[in-house]
C-alpha cells in the first residue's frame, strides 16, 4: 500500500512539473522555439521569459552548466550566456583586466557569445566600488560602468 501510495505521488509530481513546462512555452512563438531547439538540442530544464517587447530569454541547463539565450520574436539567435570559473579566463583578458584595473576582485564572470564574437562579460569590485566591465575576445575594453547597485549604497 506504501509503494502504491508513493507511486502516485511521484506520478502527479511528475505531471504537474510537466505541465508546469508546457505551460511556461505556450506563449513563446513557434519560430523561437523551433530555433531554440534547433541551437539547442540537448537543453534541459528550459524556462522562458520575454526579456523585452521584442525578445524572449531562455535559461536552461546543458552539460551541467546553467545558460541563457535571447532570441528575437522572429527567432533570430541574439545571444548566449554562461558563467566561467576565473581560472579559465585566458591570460590576454587578464592583462586588460589588470591594466585597467588595480586590486579588483571578480565577483560574477560570464562568456557572452553573439553572431559578432564572444566576449566575456563581469562584475568586479575594487574596495567600495562595483564595476560592469566587458572585454572582447581580442582584448578590447568595451564597456566599463559603476555598478547601479553601488550607485544606490552610496544614496544611503
Amino acid at each position: 500500500m506504501k509503494n502504491l501510495t508513493l507511486i502516485s505521488v511521484l506520478s502527479v509530481t511528475l505531471s504537474l512539473q510537466s505541465c508546469a513546462q508546457e505551460s511556461e512555452s505556450k506563449n513563446v512563438p513557434e519560430k523561437v522555439l523551433t530555433a531554440f531547439k534547433t541551437k539547442f538540442p540537448d537543453a534541459k530544464k528550459v524556462n522562458w521569459e520575454m526579456e523585452n517587447d521584442s525578445e524572449w530569454e531562455a535559461e536552461f541547463k546543458l552539460n551541467g552548466k546553467e545558460y541563457s539565450a535571447n532570441f528575437s520574436a522572429e527567432g533570430e539567435w541574439l545571444e548566449t550566456e554562461y558563467e566561467i570559473k576565473e581560472s579559465d579566463i585566458p591570460s590576454n583578458i587578464l592583462a586588460v583586466l589588470d591594466k585597467n584595473f588595480s586590486d579588483y576582485e571578480i565577483e560574477e564572470l560570464e562568456i557572452a557569445e553573439t553572431a559578432s564574437g564572444n566576449s566575456y562579460e563581469m562584475e568586479i569590485e575594487i574596495g567600495e566600488d562595483g564595476f560592469e566591465v566587458t572585454i572582447d575576445a581580442k582584448g578590447n575594453l568595451t564597456k566599463k560602468k559603476e555598478s547601479k547597485e553601488n550607485d544606490e549604497d552610496n544614496e544611503d
